[in-house]
């Protein structure tokens, strides 16, 4: 029942937002909130939801392996930028986990909430393990990335515009470092060459993330701490 009733809802949030076209019209975001409700007061619960839709999450793997067709026709400006592409993902990777983490810790959360929030703006396979690796709690790191990714694809282009931000390497990189998957489709969405690049820094900062996550965490958990004396164990 809810494999059919997802189906059909998406397709219909999504003509609206091809009628539309607001930002506000995310169609992951109306299929939520219509499923949401609907699971809730149906007395179902999200394992009940999860279970009859696992098709769905299956064809979730071949559909980020599809976005290397993408990346293979824009070979020519990774080839040209490669630099820029690292160094741009490096420093979108670190500033996300300490803006995460440390603002857990700022606003009164323990470690264990710094570590759940420090993932929060790479894909959901990579945040799941970086979370469990440093101390966090992986479902609820889960639902933050997709909040994450509906904030990203609901203002990241009206922020790049307003910013006069016009080269694709800069807004597709950008989309992607913070989005992830979800700004990746609205940016495949609004260019090709966009979607493309932002495929590919969703991929290298969800790498640098895992493998940067735990000595991130330990400095700012370390500087605000031990330094500052805020920290909540």
């Amino acid at each position: 029942m809810w494999l059919v009733a997802t189906l059909i809802v998406y397709f219909v949030a999504r003509q609206i937002a091809l009628k539309v076209r607001h930002p506000i019209c995310n169609p992951l975001l109306l299929s939520l909130l219509v499923l949401m409700p609907a699971v809730i007061y149906s007395g179902n619960t999200y394992h009940d939801y999860f279970k009859q839709n696992e098709a769905i999450n299956f064809m979730l793997g071949p559909a980020v392996i599809a976005l290397a067709y993408p990346l293979y026709e824009q070979m020519h400006v990774i080839r040209q930028h490669w630099k820029i592409i690292l160094v741009a993902c490096f420093a979108a990777s670190i500033a996300s986990m300490i803006l995460g983490g440390g603002f857990a810790l700022l606003t009164g959360g323990n470690l264990k909430i710094a570590a759940t929030v420090l993932p929060k703006s790479i894909s959901t396979p990579f945040a799941l393990s970086t979370a469990g690796q440093i101390g966090g709690i992986p479902a609820v790191s889960a639902a933050l990335v997709v909040l994450a990714g509906l904030f990203g694809a609901l203002i990241g282009y009206p922020l790049l515009n307003m910013m006069k931000i016009k080269s694709p390497l800069a807004r597709g990189l950008s989309i992607g470092a913070v989005s992830h998957a979800i700004g990746t489709a609205k940016a495949a969405e609004t260019n090709y060459q966009e979607g493309a690049l932002s495929s590919l820094s969703l991929v290298i900062c969800g790498i640098m993330t895992t493998i940067l996550a735990p000595l991130v965490f330990h400095l700012t958990t370390w500087l605000l701490c031990e330094q500052l004396s805020m920290c909540l164990t």
